[in-house]
């Protein structure tokens, strides 16, 4: 489904690390929203038709040569904008006012004084709010034609606008769930500033994936890359019922999945599941073991594991006949998370960085690219697909070769999957609700221990749980002692080489919601 068949907001990046969360939050009003880099020339962007346009923030300083910019012909050409952070210095760089360092940093919580009479930004934003701050220089004077709107103390611009030129900017962070109203800024922006209408809706989403699919595949044949998690399962049924028999499900056993979950996987999805799809099983744990044999770094992990997934698929293809589409459920974090642009590189998704330079298909399907980890679920909703299914937590490509710091052996996979179902079972019989995404993970670090009578030197275990929303910022989720000592006691118990157990407190960020 092409972007420009609807109303759009455009963001462009300068490296900010809330980039795909400003286009979620603009999503969740139902207006479409794409992250490009800040390198997008005019003429593509004109070609897009935008409804408006947002600057994010980014690490620099705009008045440095060597600094992210854009042209001054941006704020002419009659499409709203809204600057954010580093956006909105830019903004006031490029047209004119002065951007300074400041006398005073501001970050984190920070009230703000709303000091406009009227502003279509700030409309049902009371007149002192909590926002978030995140910057070391600041807007010292405002551009000729802009009226501030808001301060703080430290900060005499916090916010400033152009009414007439359709120009806003903040110094503030609204898409974070820290600033109070700015979800009300941003739907401020997106109806009352870019007069969106609010036409992106899942049910149409699935129609028209589904459309143009059969248009897109036609008689050819396609495989899907199928692990049994949220996004390959929704993908495989939009292609299931956009091709039907031409589509061949292929659910690769790498060896690195969590504890039964192969068995699961082929239940629902196999020849005795609910769903007619042709369906392939390959067990290919010693083919990943011997290639991740002594890999330690995690980047080099997750490329191996995506080549190694592409080498298989390639095989079967050739067992099957000829394939022309190789489908996966690439979903748009994976995208943005694995480089956009001159934005850093997170990590690499085994089906986006990971991928090799050589594929043989004539191409590679990824239906679910546009979307984020709640709108997939909602699609697989639309689609049909029972909830339980729907809900499942996420769960790597790569698998637990990611949640194995270091070396990946099979005693380690056994370690990591014993102490992962302990915790997903005690969490789940506890009923803990709210949790994002939670699992075990087995640390690098041994250390001396007593068991019995005897002195024992193991392996640690980490537990992770989160609480998000769209998995791109997260907080560490406080689980009741009651449950951590209960899962404590089962691990050391009931896991041969495990002496110690330790709970992650870290949110996203600093850290990522995986370990590697």
């Amino acid at each position: 489904m092409e972007a420009k068949t609807r109303e759009m907001i455009l963001v462009l990046d300068f490296g900010g690390q809330y980039n795909q969360l400003i286009a979620r939050r603009v999503r969740e009003d139902h207006v479409y929203c794409e992250v490009h880099p800040h390198t997008l020339g005019l003429d593509k962007i004109r070609a897009m038709a935008p409804k408006g346009i947002i600057l994010t923030g980014g690490p620099n300083s705009v008045y440095r040569e060597d600094s992210a910019t854009c042209p001054e012909e941006l704020f002419k050409l009659g499409i709203p904008v809204l600057g954010i952070c580093y956006g909105s210095q830019l903004m006031a760089h490029k047209l004119g006012g002065r951007v300074e360092t400041a006398p005073t940093s501001e970050y984190g919580k920070t009230e703000v004084e709303i000091i406009a009479s009227q502003s279509k930004l700030f409309e049902d934003v009371d007149k002192k709010t909590i926002c978030w701050m995140s910057h070391t220089d600041y807007i010292a004077a405002a551009p000729a034609g802009f009226r501030v709107t808001a301060r703080t103390p430290a900060c005499p611009v916090a916010a400033m606008e152009n009414e007439a030129e359709h120009l806003y900017a903040v110094q503030f962070h609204p898409e974070v769930m820290h600033t109070a109203q700015g979800k009300t800024m941003l739907k401020n922006f997106v109806y009352n500033v870019c007069s969106c209408t609010g036409d992106w809706r899942m049910g149409s989403f699935v129609q028209e994936t589904v459309a143009g699919l059969k248009q897109k595949i036609g008689s050819g044949k396609a495989l899907c890359a199928l692990s049994g998690g949220v996004d390959s399962s929704v993908a495989a049924v939009l292609l299931s019922k956009a091709i039907g028999k031409q589509l061949t499900c292929v659910f690769v056993d790498h060896g690195l999945l969590r504890k039964d979950e192969g068995d699961q996987v082929e239940a629902v999805f196999g020849p005795d599941g609910p769903y007619e799809l042709n369906f392939i099983r390959v067990n290919a744990k010693e083919r990943f073991y011997k290639k991740l044999e002594g890999v330690t770094e995690p980047e080099r992990k997750r490329k191996l594991i995506g080549e190694e997934f592409i080498r298989v698929f390639e095989d079967v293809a050739q067992e099957i006949g000829a394939v022309d589409y190789l489908v996966q459920g690439t979903i748009y974090p994976d995208v943005i998370e694995s480089g956009l642009g001159n934005s850093a590189t997170i990590k690499s998704h085994h089906n986006v960085g990971g991928l090799p330079d050589f594929v043989d298909f004539r191409e590679i399907v990824e239906p679910l690219r546009l979307l984020f980890k709640d709108e997939v679920r909602e699609a697989g909703r639309e689609l049909g697909i029972p909830d339980y299914l729907v809900n499942r937590q996420p769960f790597p490509g790569p698998g637990l070769g990611i949640r194995i710091i270091g070396a990946v052996t099979k005693e380690k996979v056994k370690i990591v999957q014993e102490a992962d179902a302990i915790y997903r079972e005690e969490v789940e019989k506890a009923g803990v609700q709210g949790l994002g995404q939670y699992f075990a993970a087995l640390t690098n670090m041994r250390s001396v221990g007593v068991m019995g009578d005897g002195r024992t030197y193991d392996y640690a275990i980490a537990l992770r749980a989160v609480m998000t929303s769209d998995f791109m910022t997260a907080e560490s989720a406080q689980l009741p002692w009651d449950v951590l000592q209960k899962v404590t006691s089962r691990i050391v118990n009931e896991v041969k080489g495990v002496n110690r157990v330790l709970y992650d407190c870290t949110g996203k960020p600093p850290a990522t919601i995986e370990f590697e």
